[in-house]
């Protein structure tokens, strides 16, 4: 499949961005999200059959990603946009992360364990922003964004697998997972200096390019893309934060492996998501992606009340349509929006609000949530009973349909790419893009 897709790259781009490049920037994903997904989705079950923390701490852990993306975000994209070159700044923040991972396997107490946990997430945020970027920097059609990203999908997938299979009999609640992340880590920051070299976009004197990202929300379809897009993140946090813990509630023995049949899903419509752009439009797909967002979490509730387990696999399985359709997608529709001396920060802000703000906001709610509808325990602990699923699903699957009519009624896109503040413009004109048939359909909703 990756020499087919190779194939195909180089055919459609030319000999510059050739196979070899592709390549390499598909190990960088590979590496970028199997360090996340080896332990992301197994924290929660480690920090409550382990650790002994409750539902808000829980919460409050995972919150600390989202809110280190608030802070780091805003410099991630300025540093790939003015300072450094992007394979640096990978190594670097890789090889710290790798240390901060370490650290985090032997906290036992929440204090220090939410305080690593949010200094990882300052160093680790800002590499999803820049992966990005140099991806886009190295490709001429950003619909083809999705083949390079589509190798991060499989690295969570050989995470998740290998947490499940390959580490001892329940591992899933023990620290392993988090020295795995930091082994990859460590692999991924030295290999970071072999990546494309992928300098500063943007030029000498230029305007802080996060701040001039800002400009793109005066135009009103992108405004309302950005609100909306975070709104509905909030509802994802949900699915970040618990699904773990709601699987092996409801009695999954392999929850890592178990979670990853997403991201086996997530390959499959990654692979179509260019010819879904093409065929059925900007706002149609991320309609799509939206609308499996709710009914992801109506599966869940439905199936936390009784009714047959199948719609607890379909809810995980339906996360390659939530990501591929939605998130990806929002990731390409801001790359065709932005102009090119700042993309990489309108790269930024886009995961500024949804994984920075959005994720913040959603793991301290989902937290609170939990610990709502879970009652007191045979010993009158608050909290420490078993937590009503049907209920706490049903909270995320009534905002995520809220935000899915909101979208459909109010967002329109009108094509083309956000005009530059007109100083900036004639200061540092931007240079032309080539655009495909492919990248052009990609701008009509």
């Amino acid at each position: 499949m990756a020499q087919a897709a190779a194939l195909d790259y180089q055919a459609s781009t030319g000999d510059k961005y050739g196979p070899g490049n592709f390549l390499k920037l598909g190990v960088m994903m590979f590496l970028e999200f199997a360090v996340w997904g080896s332990w992301f989705t197994v924290l929660g079950p480690y920090l409550t059959n382990a650790l002994k923390f409750d539902a808000t701490q829980v919460g409050s852990i995972y919150g600390t990603m989202a809110l280190g993306a608030i802070i780091s975000m805003m410099v991630a994209g300025q540093l790939a946009d003015r300072v450094l070159s992007s394979e640096y700044l990978m190594a670097i923040f890789h090889i710290v992360g790798a240390v901060l991972l370490y650290l985090l396997t032997k906290s036992t107490t929440y204090g220090s364990f939410w305080t690593l946990a949010f200094v990882y997430a300052l160093v680790y945020n800002p590499t999803l922003t820049i992966a990005n970027s140099m991806a886009f920097a190295n490709i001429k059609d950003s619909t083809h964004f999705a083949w390079v990203r589509v190798f991060g999908t499989i690295g969570w997938i050989a995470a998740g697998l290998g947490v499940s299979y390959l580490l001892p009999a329940g591992s899933e609640t023990t620290n392993r997972p988090l020295m795995v992340a930091s082994i990859l880590s460590l692999l991924l920051g030295l290999l970071s200096f072999a990546l494309p070299h992928t300098p500063p976009s943007g030029k000498s004197g230029d305007a802080l390019p996060f701040l001039r990202a800002f400009g793109l929300l005066k135009d009103p379809g992108f405004a309302i893309f950005f609100l909306l897009s975070f709104a509905i993140t909030i509802a994802l946090a949900f699915y970040y934060g618990f699904a773990g813990v709601f699987l092996g509630a409801v009695g999954v023995q392999k929850i890592a492996a178990t979670m990853t049949l997403g991201q086996m899903s997530e390959i499959g419509f990654m692979l179509l998501l260019p010819f879904a752009l093409r065929g059925l439009g900007m706002k149609f797909v991320l309609v799509i992606g939206m609308a499996a967002w709710a009914l992801r979490y109506f599966f869940f509730s439905f199936a936390a009340g009784g009714t047959p387990f199948a719609l607890v696999v379909l809810g995980v399985l339906l996360h390659g349509v939530c990501f591929d359709f939605f998130l990806a997608a929002g990731f390409i529709h801001t790359e065709n929006k932005a102009p090119a001396s700042i993309r990489g920060s309108a790269q930024a802000l886009f995961s500024f609000l949804t994984y920075g703000v959005g994720m913040w906001i959603g793991n301290v709610i989902s937290g609170y949530v939990v610990s709502h509808y879970t009652p007191s325990g045979p010993e009158g602990t608050p909290g420490t009973g078993l937590p009503d699923w049907h209920k706490i699903w049903m909270v995320p699957a009534i905002g995520a349909t809220v935000c899915l009519a909101l979208f459909i009624v109010l967002w329109r896109d009108k094509g083309g790419k956000v005009e530059e503040d007109a100083r900036d413009a004639e200061k540092f004109p931007v240079e032309p893009v080539a655009v495909t048939p492919a990248t052009a359909n990609t701008t009509h909703g």
